[in-house]
Formats: structure tokens, sequence, C-alpha cells
């Protein structure tokens, strides 16, 4: 018996090398698109003089507009694919995305609210950060209440705030002047043109893999259900805590960046479990990589597929994530 479990084990870890490596190799090989493709074509030559210095336009053109608009949009890709993993086993259901629990929906108004006041930049991101820990507070306040705070509870009141907040925003786009109502559609839609700083994204989808991996067994056995949980000693309180709050941040963190991009942090979880399981030792890297991927994929399809006319990257999200989702549904319940 204990030849067999060492044995599965070590296929198991073979396995998720593989996998793991592999998802590496496709990022790698999304960012040299990201860096070569647009109206001044990029050769390996020129990338590798961007990346160590070099001067001439092509190298200027890679280090100073696409490796901080790649770099953004892997990091955002990344932190709403693990959010999402995150979210759907906490509400276990596989029908959660990051922006069920009105995040994005917070973030929104108060972006929105700044761009109607004619705020631009720092400003912006600001507004949307706040808007989005406000909307966090108050889903968990309004979730707890007197009461017992229950997955369906959170979700029900994540699904009553973004409503509200969605009213809102048809509101603020009713009232926008002409002059701000593009910028505010091009940010509801997602867009990494204006994602000049890609280090606080990477660094919190860093973070956000620390804080979640060691927590990768107990949330396999919360997937299982909350009394197998409880009865193996889980801590499934303190644990859905967590997993809301750094969920929320990361969802945060994303939208702030890159604007409310749809679907990535829904299908990028439900495919990996196809291919590989629902272990989260394996699931939450392999989000984290695949959601890069995807978003900076599209991204690079955004602005060269129509060039110059640069498109929201959330409308080939949509594009890729509706077929996709449609697929899954098609397959049935297994």
């Amino acid at each position: 018996m204990s030849a067999a479990l060492e044995s599965a084990l070590t296929m198991h870890r073979r396995r998720a090398a593989v996998v793991l490596a592999s998802l590496a190799a496709l990022a790698l090989i999304a960012f040299a698109w990201a860096l070569a493709a647009g109206e001044v074509g990029a050769t390996a030559a020129d990338i590798w003089a961007a990346l160590t210095g070099g001067d001439t336009l092509a190298a200027s053109v890679v280090r100073e507009l696409r490796l901080p608009r790649a770099l953004a949009a892997f990091g955002c890709g990344g932190l709403l694919a693990l959010a999402g993993a995150l979210m759907q086993v906490l509400l276990r259901n596989p029908l959660a995305d990051p922006y069920v629990l009105g995040v994005s929906g917070g973030a929104s108004v108060a972006a929105l609210c700044a761009m109607f006041f004619g705020a631009a930049g720092f400003w912006i991101d600001g507004a949307a950060f706040c808007g989005a820990l406000a909307a966090m507070a108050c889903v968990f306040g309004l979730a707890r209440g007197e009461g017992s705070w229950t997955p369906t509870r959170l979700l029900l009141t994540g699904v009553v705030v973004a409503a509200g907040c969605g009213a809102m925003v048809s509101l603020l786009l009713a009232l926008a002047p002409d002059r701000a109502l593009r910028g505010m559609l091009f940010w509801l839609m997602g867009d990494a043109g204006a994602a000049t700083r890609p280090w606080p994204a990477l660094a919190g989808l860093a973070a956000g893999l620390v804080l979640s991996f060691p927590a990768a067994r107990e949330l396999n056995l919360l997937a299982r259900g909350e009394r197998l949980a409880r009865s193996l000693g889980v801590a499934t309180l303190r644990l859905r805590l967590g997993v809301f709050i750094v969920a929320s941040l990361m969802t945060a963190l994303a939208v702030t960046t890159v604007g409310a991009v749809g679907f990535v942090g829904l299908i990028v979880p439900h495919l990996l479990r196809l291919g590989i399981g629902n272990d989260q030792r394996l699931l939450l890297p392999g989000s984290a990589l695949a959601g890069g991927c995807l978003l900076l994929v599209a991204d690079t399809l955004a602005r060269t597929v129509v060039a110059p006319v640069q498109l929201p990257v959330g409308v080939l999200t949509a594009l890729i994530g509706v077929p996709v989702f449609l697929w899954l549904l098609s397959r049935g319940p297994k």
C-alpha cells in the first residue's frame, strides 16, 4: 500500500511539473509575441536590446510602451484567474467569478465618479481601489449582519450590491458629458493601454500566491464540504474570511489597473479543472499562469487586430470567453 501511495505521489508531482512548465513556456511565448507585435516591428535582437538598455527606435518602443503594458496585462490576468479559483471554492459555486461579490461594481462607481469630475491618472486608480475596498467592506458587513456568515448569504448580498452599483454606473453614464463618455466606456470594458505601472499587479499576484498556496490542502477539504473540513480540523470560518479578503483585494488591484475585464476569472479555472482536476495545489498556480497568458494574448490582439485602432481588451476576452463557456455548459454535468 505504501509503495502504491508513493508511486501515486510521484506521478502527481510529475504531472504538476509538466503542467506548470507547459504554462510557463506558453507565458514566455505570449510575452515574446506581445513585445514583437505592433506597427513598429521588433525582432528578437530588438527585444534583447530593449531588455539590456539598447537605444534604437524599436528597442525604445518595446521597453517604454509594450513591456509595461504586457507585464500589467499578465499580472492582472493572473490576479483575476487566481481570485476566480478562490471564489469558486469559497462559494462552492462553479459559476462564481471575481466580480460576483460586487468588488468590480464598487470600483466602477468610484472610477466613473472621478472621471465625471475631470480627474485623471492616479486619481482614477486611487478612486477605483477605494471604491473596491468600500464594496468589499459593505458586502462582508451586510452578509455578516447579526446572524451567521454563510456562503449563500454572502453571495446574495454580493449580487444585490453589484446590482446597486450597476444602477449607479448607468446613472453616471447617462449624466456624463460627451468629453468623458468615451473614457468611461473604455474603462468599463477593460483597457490595458493606460497601465504604465505594472509592478503593483505583479507584486499583488506574487503576494496572492504566497498567501493562498499554503492553504491549498485546506481548500481541497473545504471544496468537498464544510462538515468534512471541520471534522478534519479545518478552521472553516477563518479560512473563508481569509479567502474572501485575499480574493477581493486581488480583484480590486486588477480592476484598478486595467478596468473591469470579464470572463478571465470564470473560464480559466474551469478549463484547468478539465485538464488537471480540482487539486488546489496545482490549480492555484496554474490559474495564475493561464490567466496571465489569456489576458496578455487578448491585449495583444486588442491593439493589433484592427491597428491603428485599439479595442478594449474586455471585448476580446468576452469574444473568447462566451463560446468557451457555452462549450463547457454543453458538456453537461459529469
